[in-house]
């Protein structure tokens, strides 16, 4: 069975962005192994989940970086491209991105179909609903999340009321030069 493994960007005090959806206290710093640690992460995983409403912006931002070749994400960005998109959608009848499909049934029976199909695991990079609604449902298999040297008091959270009685076992911390830490966790059984 494919595991659902959720790749996303923190701030210390919890927030995935500010309130208007920015990313400004993101650390952008070229770091050899968290480049290393994300590429690996994207190889393992054969299907990107997204909800709607973050789908025109990543798709829009990753055909951008494909029509620059010198670009240092050029080849990140084939990835992004050429990988399987589904879209969780209740509002779309078709999708015009490339190499996307919809899906617009029940959010734990259509991830549930993914994780049944063959091979390589599913990863997620948000939007902040989309994602709080997968762990709401118990649907993250691992949690790859990276924490930014920032503060920023308030904004959107992943993790809201609903996600109280989640507990996690942590598998690894990984510190980055740039001072971003990964935490890998996994939901305890």
């Amino acid at each position: 069975m494919r595991k659902l493994k959720l790749q996303v960007q923190m701030s210390v005090d919890g927030f995935v962005g500010r309130t208007d959806g920015g990313l400004d206290w993101m650390s952008w710093d070229e770091d050899e192994k968290r480049i290393e640690y994300v590429t690996e992460l994207t190889d393992s995983s054969g299907t990107i989940l997204l909800g709607r409403k973050m789908t025109d912006g990543f798709v829009s931002y990753w055909s951008n970086v494909l029509t620059k070749p010198e670009s240092p994400e050029y080849d990140f960005a084939k990835k992004m491209i050429d990988i399987p998109k589904v879209v969780f959608t209740k509002t779309l009848d078709k999708s015009s991105w490339v190499n996307t499909t919809l899906a617009k049934g029940p959010l734990a029976e259509e991830v549930n179909k993914l994780k049944q199909q063959k091979g390589k695991d599913i990863v997620v990079y948000g939007g902040a609903s989309f994602v709080s609604s997968l762990i709401n449902e118990g649907l993250i298999d691992e949690y790859h999340l990276f924490i930014n040297p920032a503060a920023i008091g308030s904004g959107l959270r992943i993790f809201g009321d609903s996600a109280r009685n989640l507990k996690l076992k942590l598998v690894k911390s990984v510190p980055f030069g740039d001072g971003v830490v990964v935490l890998h966790y996994e939901p305890r059984k």
